[in-house]
């Protein structure tokens, strides 16, 4: 599936969903295109993103760093955040996300 509007370069994967039992949390897996990346965008619930592969950078409020493979990265609810491909591999992330 293709990430939405304001997205560059970003294929999403549902892995673990509703439809597979789970009752609190869904799972996804993101890949993103050298030069890619998600929209900057604000919403009210928390991302567990896992980063599987490669490098790039993370937009968080007023916090722009950078991360590798094996990195684990924390986004509060309500804070505008955005992921970047800074790499020539394709950046391959797991993020985790509550349902609301």
């Amino acid at each position: 599936m293709e990430a939405g509007e304001g997205a560059q370069g970003v294929k999403i994967r549902w892995l673990i969903t509703k439809e597979d039992g789970a009752k609190n949390f869904a799972m996804r897996l993101f890949e993103i295109e050298p030069g890619g990346h998600t929209p900057l965008h604000t919403h009210k619930w928390e991302h567990e993103v896992f980063i599987l592969e490669g490098r790039g950078k993370v937009m968080a409020g007023d916090e722009n760093r950078m991360f590798k493979s094996g990195d684990a990265i924390f986004i509060p609810g309500n804070v505008e955040h955005q992921f970047k491909n800074t790499g020539d591999t394709i950046l391959k992330l797991l993020c985790l996300i509550p349902y609301m």
